[in-house]
């Protein structure tokens, strides 16, 4: 591999001038920056991003921790991200926890020990232990739909329980009454927060919450699946009432719920409506396209992203927590009730 001296010899110029034409340090004739410049890309010398980071404390890389890149909405959010990043001169580095808490942690560590100047952080799992993690990695931070207690972190999110809570609305315009949701793991806020829309929208319209028709996924579509061919299934059995509609608390569950009602040879929408959240952008394509909430999710990257450069370039600004509304997408999945 080329170093600096050889692009020094190539060139006929000292190597602090090759380091201050490469790091426009100092003033350089433009005929030694010719000739540098010129050597440079004759033997293909790349500068040492390791040196560099040592000397100026900077890595110009941020990390990105997300729980699985399985799932098409961390794929479009790391999109958005890398987009904003790469116009600001950083370069991502992508963690995969595979929602395992402590590959999440072991991936913490990795980023800090790898200089990263920031961390975005958009996963699941032990907030004691993130929250010890922040404290320890003093680096700027932003975390996506999630807040870690004691964290000096900005954060940007959907707001859940209203794009829930507008999800079943739309339901309920449609004439639905008995509506099953298929939430995602209690643990999680983001799973609490949708949940809690769907009872409050029901609420609103002096509706019974029955807890019967609640049934929790894991936010995969084999978990929408397997939870509505439960649901449908108890229904079949004649242990609840018929539901007329069903409200997935993630796209991915809601297209389980697909699988699962064409199974049961149920007909969406005719005989069952069916609707999400987040909007990722299968949701169009699938059969029959899927009626949501959501709020661009390579737009929440982007700004996700934003505010993560801020922060690096500011650290001590004043912290932000941004909220973004969703928005109801209706599509084919959804109409009224066959008896309305």
């Amino acid at each position: 591999m080329s170093t600096i001296k050889d692009v020094a010899a190539r060139a006929g110029v000292s190597f602090t001038t090759v380091s201050h034409v490469l790091n426009n340090t100092r003033p350089v004739s433009a005929e030694a920056r010719r000739r540098v410049l010129e050597a440079v890309e004759e033997i293909a010398y790349l500068p040492s991003a390791v040196a560099r980071s040592l000397r100026t404390s900077e890595t110009q890389i941020v990390g990105v921790l997300v729980p699985t890149v399985q799932n098409p909405f961390f794929a479009e959010l790391v999109c958005g991200v890398e987009a904003s990043c790469r116009q600001a001169g950083y370069s991502v580095f992508l963690c995969n926890s595979d929602n395992d808490p402590k590959r999440q942690q072991q991936y913490m560590r990795t980023l800090l020990e790898k200089r990263v100047d920031g961390l975005l952080l958009s996963s699941a799992g032990d907030d004691e232990a993130l929250a010890a993690i922040f404290k320890m990695a003093r680096i700027p931070a932003v975390t996506v739909d999630r807040l870690v207690s004691g964290a000096r972190a900005d954060r940007v999110s959907v707001d859940n329980q209203q794009g829930a809570c507008t999800a079943v609305r739309h339901l309920l315009d449609l004439g639905h009454r008995r509506i099953a949701c298929i939430s995602g793991p209690a643990e999680f806020e983001v799973s609490r927060e949708r949940l809690a829309g769907w009872r409050h929208a029901l609420q609103q319209r002096d509706l019974p919450q029955d807890d019967a028709l609640i049934v929790a996924g894991d936010f995969s579509s084999q978990g929408g699946y397997e939870a509505a061919a439960q649901l449908l299934q108890r229904q079949r059995d004649g242990h609840i009432q018929p539901v007329t509609a069903i409200f997935a608390s993630n796209d991915l569950m809601a297209i389980g719920v697909l699988r699962a009602a064409a199974e049961f040879n149920l007909a969406v929408p005719r005989q069952l409506s069916v609707i999400g959240f987040d909007d990722i952008d299968l949701s169009r394509y699938v059969f029959p396209a899927l009626s949501t909430v959501g709020y661009s999710i390579k737009a929440q990257g982007e700004l996700a992203g934003q505010m993560l450069i801020e922060r690096i370039e500011h650290v001590d600004a004043e912290f932000k927590d941004i909220k973004l509304t969703p928005q109801l997408i209706v599509r084919d999945s959804t109409s009224a009730p066959c008896s309305a």
